[in-house]
């Protein structure tokens, strides 16, 4: 690996932010999903959580693809609720949902600088009544239009930029937070990805 490759990977593991996290259940489009992997890269995400508990797990991104995000993240994927929220839980001190109810409460007022897990639903029937009542909360994206709703890479894109500027307002991308084995792992993995 030439010494400029190894300075570009180390600079990227060291932004990367272990305690923010994206869950999406049953998003039926695979280029949904990559367009949501690429926003999760560039805002330093490393791991992401795809449940597929009413539709087949996909096989349409991996590690051979050489234009996929995919590749650069660690993608778990579920097709149990149950199972997805316990490995989330031992994690993520909140989990919330993109889901408008009374007790919504919008993007902006979450603390997205504690170890959080947003989750994004199905591109027609949003985030399931099962999910919903794991979670700590519901959150709304503000809007002032008249569709009230977002195509869920978009949605996902400005509730992760929220995360980002809260993130860099207290400084979580000026020291590295990865650690010990994963970071050596990832830092040994990369160096073999054509990017």
């Amino acid at each position: 690996m030439t010494p400029e490759r190894n300075e570009r990977l180390t600079s990227v593991l060291n932004k990367r932010q272990p305690d923010l996290t994206v869950l999406l259940e049953n998003v039926f489009d695979p280029h949904n999903i990559s367009a949501v992997m690429r926003t999760c890269d560039a805002v330093g995400m490393q791991d992401i959580y795809i449940l597929n508990s009413k539709i087949p797990p996909h096989k349409k991104w991996g590690a051979k693809s050489s234009s996929s995000a995919a590749k650069w993240l660690t993608v778990h994927q579920f097709t149990d609720a149950v199972e997805c929220f316990a490995e989330l839980r031992k994690h993520y001190k909140k989990i919330y949902t993109t889901h408008l109810s009374s007790d919504a409460v919008g993007l902006h007022d979450l603390n997205l600088t504690e170890p959080v897990c947003l989750v994004f639903g199905n591109e027609h029937s949003g985030v399931s009544e099962e999910i919903i009542a794991m979670a700590d909360g519901n959150f709304i994206i503000p809007q002032v239009g008249i569709i009230k709703s977002l195509n869920i890479s978009v949605a996902c894109a400005v509730s992760l930029y929220e995360a980002f500027r809260q993130k860099s307002n207290a400084g979580h991308y000026d020291y590295v937070k990865l650690e010990g084995e994963k970071l050596a792992t990832l830092r040994n993995e990369w160096g073999f990805l054509e990017e």
